[in-house]
């Protein structure tokens, strides 16, 4: 006879339920991982000011960002949402957009032309322009970086001297800014994610040599491809780096499409798959089952609006599951196609984020596309040293044009 099986009451006061419910809030807070530790109290409860690096301090105090009460800054606690529908109802409805590199100069002559030097890092992925400032980008060479990017995935920018406000305002030029309702930001300014692994070390994750991994930006992604109307264009300033290491790895989604077998694309184009949330609420119409992601759906195949190019559009951190097939077809299907990005070397750039004179007080902007790509950044054992501000424009609704070309196809290079 099998043993009789031990049995918990459930809650059922509404008062039970509640202490229920803020168990769950007070675990999610303290998980490591799954919710990037998001905390849901607010302001400067986390303050890791005393390890601010010296550069970021210096760059801050030159631009007059206030962190006499801490750094850095989470949304008020009342803003923060809790339960799921809270969260999805954050920017729910579609807002207009412009696509800056439509209609922008091919050749670029007012962006090439005030550089001392274009350099691209590998055949058709990252672009550097040397001798410019982003901050004093007129409105044409905007347009033609906008193009650029759209054609190069990523576009960097050394020897920097970036405000913050600056960038928050080129951001603004390529979109709605993406302001993150629970993530932290520079003080003052909600559209200016801090990125900053020491920070999470603070908050509760760990990780060491044998588990770099797992740190949550090694992780191949793309940002937020579970919103409405995903990040396009995204500049990270890193205003501190080690002296060796912390480089960044950037993979096109033209390449990662080009890659696959005709058959197989036909097989692709015009599906969707379910993209995900990468921190966890509350469902209030079922609270006691634990925390969910936010979900949407996407093309799985996206046509970019300026270069008309296809582009793979998955990411092993966000990409849940492909709409209409089995469970067991769509992981076998998912998983081939994050080894098509993550392993073919051809598609991707390294970079390094040393400026050419490090010791001048000038750092790296690099400006991506996140509906054409996805990002790592490679672990390191000292992680306190890297430190940087992002800002994100949020794009149009993803969508798949049946009449759209791939790169190679549109550039004229063999399908083989």
């Amino acid at each position: 006879m099998a043993p009789s099986a031990q049995r918990t009451d459930l809650p059922t006061t509404q008062e039970e339920i509640e202490d229920a419910v803020s168990n769950i809030i007070s675990q999610l807070s303290n998980k490591k991982g799954g919710s990037l530790l998001g905390s849901y109290k607010g302001g400067f409860v986390d303050s890791n000011l005393e390890n601010l690096p010296e550069t970021t301090k210096k760059r801050f105090a030159k631009y007059n960002i206030d962190i006499s009460q801490g750094y850095p800054e989470r949304p008020p606690t009342e803003e923060i949402p809790v339960y799921l529908d809270e969260a999805e109802a954050i920017r729910s409805t579609p807002t207009p957009y412009i696509e800056r590199g439509k209609g922008a100069d091919p050749e670029k002559k007012a962006l090439f032309g005030a550089a001392k030097e274009i350099r691209h890092l590998t055949k058709h992925v990252g672009t550097e322009i040397v001798g410019l400032q982003l901050g004093d980008l007129n409105d044409k060479q905007k347009d033609e970086l906008a193009l650029l990017i759209a054609e190069r995935v990523v576009v960097f920018f050394k020897d920097q001297d970036l405000s913050p406000q600056k960038q928050l305002e080129l951001g603004e030029y390529y979109g709605n800014v993406e302001k993150h309702a629970q993530q932290v930001h520079v003080p003052g300014y909600r559209g200016i994610t801090v990125i900053w692994p020491n920070f999470l070390k603070k908050v509760g994750y760990q990780y060491n040599f044998k588990q770099t991994k797992t740190a949550p930006t090694s992780i191949t992604h793309s940002d937020l491809c579970h919103e409405l109307q995903t990040p396009g264009i995204t500049t990270l300033y890193n205003d501190a780096i080690p002296k060796v290491g912390g480089d960044t790895v950037w993979y096109s989604g033209y390449g990662a499409y080009d890659k696959l077998l005709p058959a197989f694309q036909k097989f692709l184009d015009g599906k969707t798959a379910i993209y995900r949330s990468a921190h966890q609420y509350i469902d209030r119409e079922n609270p006691l089952r634990g925390p969910k992601h936010i979900e949407r759906e996407h093309p799985i195949i996206r046509t970019h609006p300026a270069t008309g190019w296809k582009s793979l559009y998955v990411n092993r951190g966000m990409t849940v599951r492909i709409v209409g097939l089995e469970p067991d077809e769509s992981r076998l299907i998912l998983n081939y196609l994050f080894d098509v990005y993550e392993k073919n070397l051809d598609i991707q750039v390294r970079f390094n984020w040393q400026s050419t004179n490090p010791e001048s007080g000038l750092a790296t902007a690099a400006l991506w596309d996140n509906r054409i790509s996805q990002h790592s950044a490679v672990a390191i054992e000292t992680e306190e040293l890297r430190h940087g501000t992002r800002v994100s424009a949020l794009a149009e609704v993803p969508y798949y044009d049946p009449n759209s070309k791939s790169q190679r196809e549109a550039l004229g290079l063999p399908l083989n």
